[in-house]
């Protein structure tokens, strides 16, 4: 049986680890983007363009930034057929992801819908992932062999990024509150005080309280992203997204003092 080829759009720090792991698990991988700065394995092809990287691969995982996501569909369209699966893994709107799949339609290529639903680094291609759309079960099928944490909810395109800005809701919110708390502590003066208090309601500890905060600084630019997702997605349905366009407003300090 041919060795299954799957290429990867975006080789930062997720898609970098992804191209890295599934190279050691077998899989051959090719990928490109257009600012390499990460270290890969000698066994991942690095590309000249997406079109090149995705030309004789089964799977394409598209691992950019939501707002090239659009601008990299079309220009792949041209080598996709009904024979690969394309899974958009962007933290996007529901809506965007709609919008990709229909852009892609006319190819027959396999759509998916992929939220990843932890940081990378820790576990790389063993992160959870969460998956709707056309083409989700073929997707799970096609790597089952390589055990990987990924759930199917059902065919509806929009379904696994709701889930995961829901979640980007709870989890980038607390991160912003600690933030900002523990920012204060200091300036009073009272920072162990500050975080007996955060620790009263996480239930952790301070290595928990610095992994948040230190998280928000580091992917300050990409959280903004996917809290501007968060925002269009609320607003779509006539919600006021107040505390996420605040966390947003403190991710972009974050951002800016970096």
């Amino acid at each position: 049986m041919d060795k299954l080829h799957i290429a990867i759009l975006g080789l930062g720090e997720a898609g970098s680890r992804f191209a890295n792991d599934l190279v050691n698990l077998g899989v051959r991988v090719s990928g490109w983007d257009p600012n390499l700065i990460r270290e890969l394995n000698a066994a991942v092809f690095v590309a000249k363009s997406n079109l090149e990287a995705c030309r004789d691969a089964d799977i394409i995982l598209s691992v950019n930034l939501s707002s090239v996501s659009e601008a990299v569909v079309r220009e792949v369209l041209p080598v996709l057929n009904s024979k690969k699966i394309y899974a958009e893994m962007n933290t996007s709107s529901p809506e965007m992801k709609v919008g990709i799949n229909t852009i892609l339609q006319s190819s027959g290529v396999h759509f998916v819908d992929v939220a990843i639903m932890a940081p990378v680094p820790p576990n790389g291609i063993f992160t959870p992932l969460l998956t709707s759309g056309p083409g989700a079960l073929i997707l799970k099928e096609k790597l089952s062999h390589l055990n990987l944490y990924l759930s199917v909810l059902n065919e509806t395109v929009g379904d696994a990024s709701t889930r995961k800005l829901l979640r980007s809701i709870v989890y980038k919110g607390i991160a912003a509150v600690i933030c900002e708390a523990v920012e204060a502590g200091k300036i009073f003066e009272l920072e162990g005080y500050v975080r007996e208090q955060i620790q009263s309601i996480i239930g952790g500890n301070d290595e928990l309280i610095d992994r948040f905060i230190e998280g928000s600084v580091t992917h300050a630019e990409r959280r903004m992203h996917e809290m501007e997702a968060v925002a269009k997605m609320l607003e779509s349905k006539g919600i006021e997204p107040f505390i996420s366009k605040a966390v947003y407003d403190n991710l972009t300090k974050l951002k800016n003092r970096k």
